[in-house]
């Protein structure tokens, strides 16, 4: 990757300090030696930071679930970077405190525009009152991609009524995985929703998508969206429902949907 080639770079930065620091070891400059050697490791630091920032900006296209937040590596490996030069310019060149601050924010600077900042995304920590994290994160994970591939296919639908039910679909999808995400137990809860229904609710629109790019149907059209309103009511009262913890009353609604696609013929 391009970006991760940049980031071998800043190894490369601290290169001049090597010998400075031998040569204030063998000279008996014990402020100096110390100031280089220091310098020397933060650069690295500063590298090791930014390297891990950029591999982390690499899986921005992952399901966005974490059992932890994301941590900012590449404003770290930049303040390192900035440190490890104000350091080297006080101490290691003799300048004053005010010249190594100014070269230390030049450094911070430079170190912005050439790598910029860590990527800006919405990340949801799944809360941690359940013992088994992992399953709840994995199921967190395949229902966002679900939801993604129902983003998808719907890109491909050129009507602005039915984009507009999906995309409201859409946005009810991310509220239940956010509330299962804030309360884990309401995963067993939708275990219906999860696991069938916004398999099937996928499956649906991806066929009409197809459907829809290869001929135009009046009838397809009105049962496509005769199962969006459907699905736009369930999933407005699964959400409901899990606000609610009634698993029960969710069911029904789960079986009122699975009737309807069933009907309709599309799924």
């Amino acid at each position: 990757m391009k970006k991760l080639r940049k980031a071998r770079l800043l190894w490369f930065l601290p290169l001049p300090l090597v010998p400075a620091t031998v040569i204030a070891l063998v000279g008996g400059h014990f402020t100096a030696f110390a100031a280089n050697a220091g310098a020397y490791g933060l650069f690295l630091a500063g590298a090791i930071l930014t390297h891990r920032g950029f591999l982390q900006e690499a899986k921005q296209q992952q399901p966005q679930f974490q059992t932890t937040g994301r941590r900012p590596f590449k404003l770290l490996g930049g303040l390192t970077v900035a440190l490890a030069t104000a350091l080297t310019a006080w101490a290691g060149a003799g300048h004053s405190e005010v010249i190594a601050l100014a070269f230390g924010g030049g450094a911070l600077a430079g170190f912005v525009l050439f790598y910029g900042l860590d990527a800006r995304r919405s990340i949801i920590v799944v809360a941690n009152r359940d013992g088994d994290m992992q399953r709840i994160t994995t199921a967190l994970h395949q229902a966002e991609q679900k939801i993604r591939s129902i983003e998808q296919a719907g890109s491909r639908i050129n009507q602005p009524e039915l984009n507009q039910r999906l995309t409201r679909i859409v946005a009810m999808a991310r509220n239940i995985l956010m509330e299962i995400a804030n309360d884990p137990r309401d995963l067993q809860r939708a275990r219906k929703f999860l696991n069938t229904y916004l398999d099937g609710t996928q499956r649906v629109v991806a066929g009409y998508a197809k459907a829809h790019a290869d001929l135009r149907s009046q009838t397809l059209e009105t049962n496509f969206r005769r199962v969006l309103i459907t699905i736009e009511e369930v999933f407005g009262q699964q959400h409901q429902h899990l606000l609610e913890n009634d698993r029960r009353d969710l069911d029904v609604s789960m079986e009122v949907l699975a009737t309807q696609l069933k009907h309709e013929g599309l799924n």
